[in-house]
């Protein structure tokens, strides 16, 4: 009878993991889906800025980056948009009226491939850039070769220009 028992025991504890193991099988796919739909995969939308003129913040983005100006889908007044690539823009704001502290590590960064071509618009239209520490006109060369300057739009936001890596 002992011996029954001591079979019994075990075919009942080979059930047992042979359900536990059905049971993991069943519960990793589970698992695994549900990990992947709270990776979000976001995708980079948008920057929005407060500015005084918006008129005049415009004019700058359009003329000096020259970004092209997409409709304002929100069509509240004192707000327009600009492409900075396929489905990434810039909003300029002109309706919220608090002032903005601003400095040179909160910065709006485009590489370009055109770098000298840029640097040489920003000298045609007296616009003053730097290096990272601030040394006027002088061009910033980063370890990995790329070259970058900043400047300030009207309302004092720092734009970096990097030039695009070479592949």
């Amino acid at each position: 009878m002992e011996c029954l028992d001591w079979s019994f025991k075990i075919f009942t504890m080979a059930e047992k993991m042979k359900a536990g193991i059905l049971f993991i099988m069943a519960a990793v796919p589970v698992f695994v889906q549900a990990q992947q739909e709270s990776s979000f995969e976001f995708n980079f939308n948008h920057v929005a800025i407060s500015v005084i003129d918006v008129n005049r913040s415009a004019d700058f983005y359009h003329n000096i980056l020259d970004l092209k100006e997409i409709t304002n889908r929100s069509e509240i007044p004192g707000i327009r948009w600009f492409n900075l690539r396929e489905g990434q823009e810039l909003h300029l704001i002109s309706i919220v009226k608090e002032k903005v502290e601003v400095n040179k590590a909160v910065h709006l960064a485009v590489a370009t491939p055109h770098f000298d071509s840029f640097v040489k618009k920003l000298e045609a239209n007296k616009i003053l850039f730097s290096d990272w520490p601030g040394k006027p006109n002088t061009v910033n060369i980063r370890a990995d070769g790329i070259k970058q300057i900043f400047f300030q739009d009207p309302d004092g936001y720092w734009i970096e220009v990097n030039s695009e890596a070479e592949n």
